[in-house]
C-alpha cells in the first residue's frame, strides 16, 4: 500500500486564493467599465438619430426611445422634421385641432398597455375619428399642456391601414408604470 503525506502550507495557500480572488475582482471591474463606455456611446449614437436636415422616420422599434428623448430633452428637438404612423387618440380637453398621434404600450407580461404619442396640432383635425390610423411629417415645437410639452405641426397626414407592429414597448429596462395605470 502507498501513502502519500501532503502536508500545506495554510499561509502560503491563504495568499494564492487572495491574489486569485484580487485578479478576479480588477478582470470584472475592467468588465464593467467597458460595458459602461459601450453602453454611453451607444446610447449617444441612438439620441443622435434626429437630424435638423432630414424627415427623420420613427418606427415602431425606436418608438418609445424617440419619444422619451424628445420629452426629455425638448430644447435640443425643437424645429427638427419627423415621420411616423399612430392612431387618432383624443381626450375631452383637448381643441379641434388637436389630438394626440398615438400607440399602445405593452406595460406588463399579461399584455396591459397604455397610450403614448405626441400631441399633434392639424387645423382641420376633426376629419380624422378616433382610432384612425394616419401616417404624419410634422415638425417638433413646443407647446402648452398641463405643463410646456413637445408639439408635432402637422405638414402632411395620409391615413394608413394598421401596421402589424402596433404595438411599442418601453424605452428601457428602468421603465416605470405610472400610477395611473395600475
Amino acid at each position: 500500500m502507498y501513502i502519500c503525506n501532503l502536508k500545506l502550507n495554510g499561509n502560503i495557500m491563504f495568499k494564492v486564493i487572495f491574489i486569485i480572488l484580487i485578479i478576479l475582482v480588477f478582470i470584472m471591474f475592467s468588465i464593467g467599465v467597458y460595458n459602461i463606455f459601450r453602453n454611453r456611446e451607444k446610447v449617444t449614437a441612438d439620441n443622435d438619430d434626429i437630424s435638423i436636415n432630414k424627415v427623420n422616420v420613427i418606427s415602431a422599434n425606436n418608438y418609445t426611445n424617440v419619444l422619451k428623448n424628445v420629452h426629455d430633452n425638448l430644447d435640443t428637438y425643437v424645429g427638427k422634421k419627423i415621420k411616423f404612423a399612430g392612431f387618432v387618440y383624443r381626450l375631452y380637453d383637448f381643441s379641434n385641432e388637436q389630438f394626440v398621434l398615438g400607440r399602445q404600450m405593452i406595460i406588463s407580461t399579461d399584455m396591459q398597455a397604455v397610450v403614448v404619442g405626441f400631441l399633434c396640432y392639424l387645423n382641420g383635425a376633426e376629419k380624422y375619428e378616433d382610432g384612425s390610423w394616419v401616417e404624419i411629417e410634422g415638425v417638433i415645437s413646443k407647446g402648452e399642456y398641463h405643463g410646456e410639452i413637445p408639439i408635432i405641426k402637422i405638414t402632411n397626414i395620409k391615413e394608413v391601414n394598421t401596421p402589424s407592429d402596433e404595438y411599442v414597448y418601453p424605452p428601457d429596462a428602468n421603465y416605470i408604470p405610472t400610477s395611473a395605470t395600475l
